[in-house]
């Protein structure tokens, strides 16, 4: 089961980058936003992580080259009729992503494979927004951010997910530079679950004035290895989004991933992070930090 057509719904941060890694690999991909000016923010965003250093680390010269060239940017999904393998990547909310799903049963092609990037949500429910037919070819696909960087990826089974699909999607992820770990349909997954569970002990931290938030990026960057700090990638992912994962985890095993009082102020004073100038640090019009 080969996978060379693929298409991306969402040209967020997530989404983006997802179809970036898939054009880097010679795929034919298409990114979905109903909003053109969505899509041309996009891709500016491809632009600019093809122009950064960091991104010669990763693939080589002719590759970047080539690779806008393998985005097409679509405003309606009825394009998506010859897609391979398609990835939802919109907004972390159960009824958003069945909307989506239930245009996608009508216009995908009957052996199209459809994955979630969902970080939370179990991959069984979401199925079950599919028409029988559809979801023994569904699964879940999580790409870690950023995704030009981060090589993992969790791909997850839904109850009756075919195992010629679980393959066919790994091998696509692996074509694409990553490394695919299997895990459980459990909601939270797994290393979001144990992220998690480290960012309450960290928000505790604050909370109780134990350590300011930029001492405690340093303890984990130099004391754990962590490549960059708790609250750092707390801002880089969004705050909003963080709090709402954390309510999809505290709903589902409760106490134990009760959203801490500091994120919920945080998320209310408007402190999304870096893309909004501001989160546990400030940031610059460019998203560097500058305090």
């Amino acid at each position: 089961m080969s996978v060379n057509k693929i298409g991306v719904i969402g040209a967020g941060m997530m989404g983006s980058e997802i179809a970036l890694v898939f054009a880097m690999a010679g795929k034919d991909v298409m990114i979905m936003e109903p909003e053109q000016a969505r899509l041309d923010k996009a891709e500016a965003g491809i632009r600019k992580t093809l122009e950064g250093g960091v991104a010669r680390k990763f693939w080589a010269e002719e590759d970047m080259a080539t690779a806008l060239g393998n985005i097409t940017m679509v405003t309606d999904l009825s394009a998506y009729g010859d897609r391979d393998l398609v990835i939802e990547a919109v907004f972390e909310d159960e009824k958003v992503k069945a909307e989506v799903y239930k245009t996608l049963d009508e216009v995908c092609k009957d052996d199209a494979i459809i994955a979630s990037n969902t970080s939370s949500i179990s991959i069984s429910v979401l199925a079950s927004y599919f028409s029988e037919k559809r979801q023994s070819r569904f699964l879940g696909l999580h790409f870690f951010s950023p995704v030009s960087r981060m090589k993992l990826v969790e791909v997850i089974r839904g109850m009756d997910t075919d195992d010629a699909v679980i393959d066919a999607a790994r091998n696509a992820c692996v074509e694409a530079g990553k490394t695919p770990i299997d895990v459980k349909d459990v909601v939270g997954f797994a290393v979001n679950r144990i992220l998690f569970a480290m960012w309450d002990e960290v928000l505790r931290l604050v909370e109780e004035g134990a350590c300011t938030p930029e001492d405690i990026d340093t303890g984990c960057k130099l004391g754990l290895g962590h490549p960059v700090g708790p609250f750092e990638l707390m801002d880089n992912i969004s705050n909003t989004l963080n709090l709402q994962v954390a309510e999809i985890l505290h709903e589902a095993y409760g106490e134990r991933f009760h959203p801490r009082p500091i994120l919920r102020q945080v998320v209310a004073a408007g402190r999304a992070g870096r893309r909004a100038g501001r989160g546990w640090y400030r940031y610059d019009e460019k998203g560097k930090r500058i305090a």
